[in-house]
């Protein structure tokens, strides 16, 4: 008799399974929502398809009176502009920070202790103070994110680096390799994948940290649409949002994937 740790189901199952979560979601959302506007008409709560259709047609097709752009398209660049930056930032100081401390005792023994413990401070806790330093601009918020998640990067990279054998280091000095050429040569080719999997890891704080400096100071954005529709409790706008940015955090998390087995197909056959 095969015990339940050990049974795997069969490829036509697991993909059935799969979707069998988001299936049964949906079903709960469709019988709740016809429930409610049965009842009531004018409920917002659970609104029907049908209109959250018509909003987000309103938003993505239909140009603003104001300020004549779509606002869909012109929230999602904004984020997208802001998130990019700041994990840009945070990706390259992180490498840099990492890849130091973890090859160089010099370097490790004053700035470890100082990224362990800025890594504990609350990214969310500094908004008010980036907000007074960098102004309600979108310089703060990207530094925001940048502060959010460099630290986690940055002591990913170093456990790495520091995981790399000696030996390679050892070989390296023998055949006459400087002190940067063993970091540009021998171990920066092999973070960049384990850089680019801390990125992956990394992206669902980097967008809560843009979705809050978002909703406090800004005048576009995914996260800024969301609290200011919120107050009208406009759900047929807050639900498509919500799904459009976890589906674009799912693209990019996939696309990281990808470029990642293409680039450096050792690592993914290493099993890392």
């Amino acid at each position: 008799m095969k015990r339940l740790i050990n049974l795997k189901p069969a490829s036509p199952w697991h993909l059935l399974l799969a979707v069998l979560p988001f299936a049964l979601l949906l079903v709960l959302y469709l019988l709740g929502s016809d429930a409610r506007l049965e009842a009531n008409p004018a409920d917002k709560l659970l609104p029907s398809f049908a209109q959250m259709g018509d909003a987000m047609e309103r938003l993505a097709l239909e140009p603003s009176k104001r300020s004549g752009e779509l606002l869909f398209w012109a929230d999602t660049a904004s984020s997208l502009t802001r998130l990019g930056s700041g994990v840009a930032i945070a990706a390259m100081i992180g490498l840099v920070l990492g890849l130091l401390t973890g090859a160089l005792p010099l370097v490790k023994a004053p700035l470890a202790p100082l990224l362990t413990v800025v890594s504990l401070v609350p990214p969310l806790a500094l908004l008010p103070i980036l907000f007074i330093v960098f102004g309600l601009g979108e310089l703060s918020k990207v530094v925001l994110i940048a502060i959010g998640i460099t630290p986690f990067i940055a002591r990913d990279i170093q456990r790495s680096t520091m995981e790399i054998p000696q030996e390679q280091l050892v070989k390296a000095q023998t055949l006459g390799a400087s002190t940067p050429q063993i970091l540009l040569r021998v171990l920066l080719p092999q973070l960049m994948p384990r850089l680019i999997d801390a990125v992956r890891l990394s992206l669902g704080a980097g967008w809560l940290f843009l979705i809050a400096a978002e909703a406090i100071a800004a005048t576009d954005g995914l996260g800024y649409r969301i609290f200011l529709v919120r107050r009208y409790m406009a759900m047929d706008v807050i639900l498509p949002y919500v799904a459009w940015i976890t589906l674009l955090a799912f693209v990019f998390d996939s696309t990281l994937a990808r470029l990642n087995r293409r680039l450096f197909p050792w690592h993914a056959q290493g099993g890392r």
